[in-house]
């Protein structure tokens, strides 16, 4: 296994504009100078956290993807986040992960955010996904599936990295700020938190905070109240020597989730 190279874009999503937003990150990703493995986005990335799906919502083949697709090959390496997709009549806060070839996978948010009313609009997902990457096994969640650390647990070390996409607010900072290097020591697994910042079309105002934890708590990085990009690594020899020297995960309760 190589150490992964992840390039993080906090960035301020522009209201339920996805042709601004996607010119946006086109041109702070334009700024990346060396080679990267994994670009990482926020939730929603491309209109922010919204309920107005019926106008934004966009199918697997349309521009959002293309982008991603086009974006994906421009740096030879994959590229993820979450748009609002629409298939078979239902919506989907669905995570994509593209490969510089235009293959991917996605995973559909499970834990809807029904304090956001999230619940009425758009429809659970049932399965994890798990995603190779130079060796890495990488696990993507989405925002509100933090707080849920069952749907998370690393059964018998399924995963390395565990990647979080988010629009969380600032007003519950504290919980983002406690819960990720919760979910990095449980899991003896690297965590990555990727959120936005600037205030939604709600006046919902979202302070980044994201982050990068290793598998003992560790900060590799972290930044607050401005979009940033960055471009950090992550140590396979770090991962290896705590689970060989911390060996928790065989001791963990075994469990099903129906």
């Amino acid at each position: 296994m190589d150490n992964l190279k992840i390039t993080v874009f906090q960035g301020y999503l522009f209201w339920e504009n996805a042709d601004k937003n996607l010119q946006n990150i086109s041109l702070r990703l334009s700024n990346i100078r060396e080679k990267t493995d994994l670009i990482v986005l926020p939730e929603m990335f491309n209109t922010g956290f919204t309920m107005n799906v019926e106008p934004l919502a966009e199918e697997m083949g349309g521009k959002t993807m293309q982008w991603m697709a086009a974006t994906a090959k421009k740096f030879d390496c994959v590229i993820t986040g979450s748009l609002i997709i629409e298939e078979d009549g239902k919506y989907y806060n669905r995570l994509i992960w593209m490969r510089p070839d235009s293959s991917h996978e996605h995973y559909d948010k499970r834990h809807l955010f029904a304090l956001g009313k999230e619940h009425e609009k758009f429809t659970a997902g049932n399965k994890r996904l798990i995603v190779e990457l130079k060796g890495w096994n990488v696990c993507p969640m989405i925002c509100y599936d933090l707080r849920f650390p069952v749907w998370q647990r690393n059964v018998n070390g399924e995963y390395d990295l565990l990647l979080i996409v988010a629009n969380w607010p600032e007003r519950r900072a504290l919980h983002w700020r406690t819960l990720i290097p919760a979910r990095a020591v449980e899991n003896q697994s690297y965590v990555v938190a990727v959120n936005r910042v600037g205030h939604d079309g709600n006046e919902v105002y979202h302070s980044g905070d994201s982050t990068c934890i290793d598998p003992n708590g560790k900060v590799i990085y972290y930044k607050r109240d401005e979009e940033d990009l960055y471009t950090f690594t992550i140590a396979a020899i770090e991962l290896e020597k705590t689970r060989r020297a911390l060996p928790f995960l065989k001791d963990a309760d075994s469990f099903t989730i129906n």
